[in-house]
């Protein structure tokens, strides 16, 4: 039993670390899972990756679960993905929702795409790889465009798209922020911030929330909103740290990318390149594997 399944990324407007409500959008970096599996009991194997196997597997069985006759299941799963890993740009949500969707093709489940989220956050939570369970990044990675939620109770409040021709920047630093190192930080004093910046992305202006959120988390986070400030001194229209960082995703006219990517260079890492994206996960085709 084969299933293949594509998922995009996304970047933060708001992050609802803070207040357990949170925006994102969809970007066009991509994660593409294979899954190959057998009926009876035996491990799933995550093959070529020294992490993420815990995630991937916990996501197949959740899945098996939820199928008809509810199978125990074994095999091998294969991923590929250009999304960078622990940087804020929603990679764990991608692997999730692609390896369910893949599971859910392969094992003919039948799942509804909102069982499919879900059953990925369980297995994010579990798998420790999220804080808020990440409603609003998983819902941006599998739906596109632009989602803001409560993750608190797995409701989406407001849906909306973003210019698509706008083109996406993401400054990519060397190191990793681990969930771990920021869960225990105190997110009170921002708190206000963080509930007006939502409030700007429900009511449509999403540039200035992500802008906002930014400014607020950097104070707590302890990263750099200099890359930020450089870009919008440039012309982008919007630009902020995404998730707990240390991207930065920026958001820009194509005229003003080369001005931006020259002002980046100084500060290191990489620069990648992406697009808004409004397609959602059930129509992606694998394009990596």
């Amino acid at each position: 039993m084969i299933g293949k399944a594509a998922c995009r990324g996304a970047a933060t407007i708001v992050n609802a670390i803070a207040t357990g409500k949170g925006a994102a959008f969809g970007i066009t970096l991509e994660t593409d899972a294979v899954v190959d599996l057998s009926r009876g009991p035996g491990d799933i194997v995550l093959a070529d990756s020294p992490e993420g196997g815990e995630l991937v597997a916990g996501c197949i069985r959740s899945v098996a679960s939820r199928a008809p006759g509810r199978p125990d299941v074994h095999g091998e799963v294969r991923i590929r993905s250009d999304i960078p890993i622990s940087r804020g740009l929603k990679s764990s949500s991608a692997v999730s929702n692609a390896v369910v969707l893949a599971a859910n093709r392969a094992l003919g489940a039948g799942l509804s795409d909102m069982d499919l989220v879900l059953a990925g956050i369980e297995e994010s939570i579990k798998a420790k790889v999220t804080i808020t369970g990440a409603f609003d990044d998983s819902s941006a990675c599998y739906f596109g465009g632009v989602v803001a939620t409560d993750n608190r109770t797995f409701t989406i409040l407001h849906r909306a798209r973003m210019d698509p021709d706008l083109n996406v920047l993401l400054h990519v630093p060397e190191r990793r922020i681990s969930k771990e190192s920021v869960k225990g930080l105190d997110y009170s004093p921002i708190r206000k911030d963080v509930e007006k910046a939502f409030e700007l992305a429900l009511s449509g202006d999403h540039l200035k929330a992500m802008e906002l959120n930014s400014r607020a988390y950097s104070k707590v986070l302890d990263v750099s909103e200099d890359v930020a400030q450089d870009a919008r001194r440039k012309g982008a229209l919007a630009a902020g740290i995404s998730g707990t960082g240390p991207a930065t995703a920026i958001i820009c006219e194509p005229s003003a990318v080369g001005q931006i990517m020259g002002a980046l260079e100084k500060h290191g890492g990489t620069v990648l390149r992406a697009h808004i994206n409004d397609t959602p996960a059930t129509e992606v085709v694998p394009r990596l594997l």
